[in-house]
């Protein structure tokens, strides 16, 4: 009986994938451009910026099924356990590594998590400024995640991730799309370098992505 349950609930998570992978397909038309890598499955924690809760869903519909497969976006705990739907889709359909936002409550350590996923040979989507950026700069300043994860496994790919246009398609508070061209570009993968400093390489890594940024929106 629960195998039967197991496998019903596993084959309406991978219709509920094809679904959004499709939705996402018919509002936002996205495009992948692989300006510094090539889409082939390795294994890669894709770093990106964070200006809409749709970030997420477009990050990980966008890439090709083979690497969407084995990679698992790294989202908060408390917006994907919220209701039943939504815990359905963060843990079954995205299987998100949720991580406690809340440090004075959380039982697992957020990095250790990440690791472990990896160690069983997943990619990550990772959004290092730790929450949706509603100012005027590019980014805002990275938070220390993404230095620890690269310290415990250096040889991973760090591939920045610039997502374009999606704040317009989905706006703070709006739960309709409005149809418009979204773009996400991978650039070159970096690593921590020996004996780089926590500072050093979080400023790197910015660069990196900002550099990203279409001319037009800078």
């Amino acid at each position: 009986m629960h195998r039967a349950l197991r496998g019903l609930k596993a084959f309406a998570a991978l219709v509920a994938g094809h679904a959004i992978v499709l939705f996402a397909r018919l509002v936002t038309a996205p495009r992948a451009i692989w300006a510094g890598i090539d889409p082939v499955p390795a294994q890669r924690i894709y770093y990106a910026n964070h200006t809409s809760n749709g970030d997420f869903v477009l990050a990980w519909a966008v890439l090709p099924p083979a690497l969407r497969d084995r990679t698992r976006p790294v989202a908060a705990a408390d917006y994907w356990l919220k209701s039943p739907l939504r815990a359905f889709a963060g843990r079954d359909v995205f299987r998100a590594v949720l991580i406690d936002r809340n440090p004075e409550n959380r039982a697992e350590d957020p990095v250790e998590l990440m690791v472990g996923a990896l160690d069983e040979g997943s990619s990550l989507i990772l959004f290092p400024e730790g929450g949706r950026n509603m100012g005027p700069e590019p980014l805002l300043p990275f938070k220390t995640g993404l230095f620890h994860v690269a310290s415990k496994r250096p040889k991973v790919d760090l591939v920045p991730t610039w997502i374009e246009n999606l704040n317009a398609i989905l706006p703070k508070g709006e739960i309709v799309p409005v149809p418009l061209l979204c773009t996400v570009t991978y650039g070159t993968p970096i690593h921590l370098g020996d004996g780089e400093t926590k500072e050093a390489f979080l400023k790197r890594a910015e660069q990196a992505l900002v550099a990203l940024k279409p001319e037009r929106d800078a």
